[in-house]
């Protein structure tokens, strides 16, 4: 039966991985990570569960522009033009990420987790997900209190109830 996010939402990392790598075993799917202001977070929530090669091989951290660019495919005037934290950003990370790893579904993440780097339009807690396919990606923008640690957690922690959502919204 599917769960609502709020159901998740107090769920532990380890129990919200298990869950994932049963719901793509299920499913057989695989899923990949393009991930930036959280450093490999949401693929070492993933990769802590026994038997988690079985659905997912591999991930992406480019935290840098450069990176994004010539591992994800991201176009350099994308991040020019909206910047690294933007909605176009973490699409085109997620398409990638699956292009390239060849998974079914991704979740790819940017933002700023401080304590500096934010501004007016982007401060300190914006956090960019998408989550898809090479085909289709939907984004969403979160707004996280706290400081650097606190933030990364809490879009680690978003990233993976997401990919569990859209998995479960498939059907048993």
């Amino acid at each position: 039966m599917p769960h609502t996010a709020s159901h998740l939402a107090n769920l532990d990392l380890t129990t919200l991985a298990e869950r994932l790598g049963r719901a793509c075993r299920a499913r057989e799917v695989s899923i990949t990570t393009a991930e930036s202001c959280t450093g490999g977070g949401v693929a070492s929530a993933i990769t802590a569960v026994a038997g988690s090669s079985d659905y997912f091989e591999t991930g992406y951290v480019t935290y840098a522009n450069a990176a994004k660019t010539r591992l994800l495919g991201v176009p350099e005037t994308l991040l020019v033009e909206q910047g690294a934290v933007s909605r176009a950003v973490v699409e085109a990370m997620v398409a990638g990420a699956c292009r390239e790893s060849g998974a079914q579904l991704g979740v790819a993440i940017s933002g700023v987790a401080g304590p500096g780097g934010g501004s007016p339009e982007k401060p300190v807690g914006t956090v960019w997900l998408a989550w898809g396919s090479a085909e289709r990606q939907q984004a969403e923008c979160h707004r996280y209190p706290g400081d650097r640690r606190a933030v990364r957690e809490r879009a680690v922690r978003e990233a993976l109830i997401g990919l569990l959502l859209r998995l479960e919204s498939h059907g048993e």
